[in-house]
């Protein structure tokens, strides 16, 4: 798998358990990237869902996307503070400029004072019977909801307290260094 170099702007392409593309976010800076990680933040860019309709991301985020852990997690840097809006999905791969995945429904948004909720179970069930996801990936999003709910209580991972600062100063680092003035 081909891995994208620090500074380089990709996409990201969230799919379906059917094959179908789901949505894309244009323009993606890439901050960090092995072959087991990539960090990324964008801000107002620009979203294709799969009907063609477009909307604009309202603020900054960091994505933090992981090729073994069936969850991704976007931090959304607010007024108020950081919200994260985790997806349950495959591990990502990194193929034609663009991280992919399969989105499998299942949300989980963080608030700012870290309590959480987790949302669309009603979306997933319909989804799970309707694409025919197979008992075994079922077992697999379930056990990872529990080992991302573990990372939110114990501040892992992008939910640890310096994890924002870190990523946020990363980002207007390369911004500057792509966009000097």
């Amino acid at each position: 798998m081909a891995i994208p170099s620090e500074g380089e702007i990709i996409q990201i392409h969230s799919y379906k358990h059917n094959g179908k593309i789901h949505r894309v976010w244009q323009e993606t800076m890439v901050l960090k990237a092995t072959k087991n990680i990539v960090i990324g933040a964008n801000d107002k860019t620009l979203v294709i869902e799969s009907d063609g309709r477009t909307w604009v991301t309202r603020e900054p985020s960091i994505c933090y996307f992981h090729a073994e852990h069936w969850f991704n997690i976007i931090c959304m840097l607010r007024e108020d503070g950081v919200y994260y809006y985790c997806n349950m999905s495959s591990p990502f791969v990194f193929d034609h400029n663009a991280v992919k995945y399969i989105d499998y429904d299942l949300d989980i948004k963080v608030f700012s004072d870290m309590s959480y909720t987790l949302l669309d179970e009603d979306e997933y069930e319909q989804h799970k019977k309707a694409m025919g996801y197979p008992l075994v990936i079922d077992h697999i999003l379930k056990s990872n909801v529990d080992k991302l709910i573990s990372w939110i209580d114990k501040r892992k991972g992008p939910f640890a307290p310096d994890f924002i600062e870190a990523w946020t100063s990363r980002y207007k680092f390369q911004k500057e260094l792509h966009n000097p003035k």
